[in-house]
C-alpha cells in the first residue's frame, strides 16, 4: 500500500533532505549509465543531474559527485569522444555537468566533450533571422524548450573558458523567442514558432503555437535565471534579461492553483475539467522563482506563492513499499499541438524531468527557508 506524504508531511525537516530523498530513490535504481534512456547523452540524464550538482553543492555529499562522474565516464572515453545526436538542441543540455567535472578533476576528456557539444551550433540550421531549429525533423520551428537546452550550455562555456561572443548569440535566441512566442495579454509564452506556417499547429498568420505548455515556460524562465547568473554584469543585455524575468515571473504567478499551489500543464486553461495539476513545470516554477527571490532578481514579495508551490509539490509525493521516494503527474516528453494533444499526454512517475527540476527546487527553497 502506498504511503501518502500527505500524512507525513514532516518526514523531513528541510527542503534539502527532500531533495537528497529523490536522488538517494533514483540512484539506489539505477547505475549512472542506465538513467533512462539508457547509454544516452540526453537532456533528461542531464537535467537530473545538474540537480544533483546543485544539491551536492549544498551538502558536499562525494557520492553524489561521483554518481554524476560515473554517467558522463560511462559514455565519454579517454580522448573525449561520445556518441550523441547531432541534429537537436536537446543534446546539448546534459554538457552542463562538464564544466563542474573539468573544474573538480582537471580531466581535459570534459573540456574535449564541451567543444564538441560547442561545435554543433556552427551545424544547426536556422530561421531566416538566425534562429536555431529546435531538431532537424522540425524544420523552419524555433521551441521554447531550446533556450534553455542549448543556451545555458552556452553561457556556462562563455563564462568558464572566455568565449564572450557565446553571450551574445544566446540573447540574440532569446530576443527571436520573446518576439514570436510571447503573447502580450496574458505575459505567457507559446510552447513554439514555426517560421513556415506550415504545421497543423501553427497559426497560418503568426507562425505561433496554440497553447501555453507549463513546462516549455518552466524551461524558458529556468534559462533566464541561469543568464543572469552568468552574464557579466556591465554586459548590454543583462538589463533586458532581467526584466524579461521579472515580468513572466509576475505572469506565471497569476495561473498558480489557489488550493494546491501547482500550475496546470496548460497553464492559463485550469478551468477547464480535463487539465490537470503537472509536478514537472510546477517545479520549474519553484525553482525559478525561489531563485530569483535568493539572488535578489525580484523582490520577496512573491515568498509566499513559492511557499505555498514547494508545499503543493510535497503534498504529491507518496512513498512505495520500499520506503523509497515517488513523484507522480510528471507530463512525457511531448511535442507541440493543440490543447487535447496536451492534456492527453501520459502522466508518469519519478520521470527524470520532474526529479531533476524538483531536486532544483529543494536546493534553492532550503536557501530561502
Amino acid at each position: 500500500m502506498h504511503k501518502n506524504v500527505t500524512q507525513q508531511k514532516f518526514k523531513f525537516s528541510s527542503p534539502l533532505e527532500w531533495g537528497e530523498a529523490a536522488c538517494q530513490s533514483i540512484n539506489e535504481t539505477y547505475f549512472p549509465g542506465d538513467l533512462p534512456p539508457a547509454n544516452r547523452w540526453h537532456y533528461h540524464q542531464g537535467v537530473y543531474l545538474y540537480g544533483m550538482i546543485k544539491l551536492w553543492e549544498q551538502n558536499q555529499d562525494r557520492s553524489l559527485f561521483e554518481y554524476i562522474k560515473g554517467y558522463a565516464d560511462h559514455l565519454i572515453d579517454e580522448h573525449g569522444n561520445f556518441i550523441f545526436n547531432r541534429s537537436e538542441l536537446d543534446s546539448i543540455q546534459a554538457g552542463d555537468i562538464l564544466f563542474t567535472l573539468h573544474q573538480q578533476t582537471g580531466d581535459e576528456r570534459y573540456r574535449k566533450a564541451a567543444d564538441k557539444l560547442l561545435s554543433l551550433f556552427d551545424t544547426f540550421n536556422r530561421t531566416s533571422e538566425g534562429g536555431y531549429w529546435h531538431k532537424d525533423r522540425y524544420p523552419y520551428q524555433m521551441w521554447l524548450d531550446g533556450l534553455y537546452m542549448g543556451g545555458s550550455f552556452a553561457m556556462f562555456y562563455a563564462t568558464y573558458y572566455g568565449k564572450s561572443d557565446l553571450y551574445d548569440m544566446v540573447l540574440k535566441q532569446e530576443r527571436l523567442l520573446r518576439k514570436y512566442t510571447k503573447d502580450d495579454q496574458t505575459g505567457l509564452y507559446y510552447h513554439a514558432w514555426d517560421e513556415s506556417k506550415a504545421t497543423s499547429w501553427s497559426d497560418p498568420v503568426t507562425g505561433k503555437a496554440p497553447e501555453f505548455w507549463g513546462r516549455a515556460i518552466g524551461w524558458y524562465i529556468f534559462a533566464l535565471t541561469d543568464f543572469l547568473d552568468l552574464l557579466p554584469n556591465d554586459h548590454a543585455g543583462r538589463n533586458e534579461i532581467h526584466q524579461a524575468l521579472k515580468d513572466v515571473i509576475s505572469s506565471v504567478i497569476k495561473y498558480q492553483d489557489l488550493e494546491t499551489g501547482l500550475w496546470y500543464q496548460v497553464v492559463d486553461k485550469g478551468h477547464h475539467k480535463d487539465n490537470w495539476l503537472e509536478t514537472s513545470s510546477s517545479s520549474l516554477f519553484v525553482y525559478a522563482i525561489a531563485k530569483s527571490i535568493n539572488k535578489g532578481y525580484i523582490t520577496s514579495a512573491y515568498k509566499e506563492t513559492v511557499l505555498k508551490g514547494f508545499d503543493g509539490l510535497i503534498s504529491k509525493i507518496y512513498f512505495n513499499d520500499n520506503d523509497q521516494f515517488v513523484m507522480p503527474d510528471i507530463c512525457v516528453g511531448t511535442g507541440v499541438g493543440d490543447y487535447p494533444h496536451y492534456i492527453g499526454r501520459s502522466k508518469c512517475e519519478n520521470d527524470l524531468h520532474g526529479i531533476g527540476t524538483f531536486v532544483l527546487s529543494c536546493v534553492e527553497m532550503s536557501k530561502l527557508v
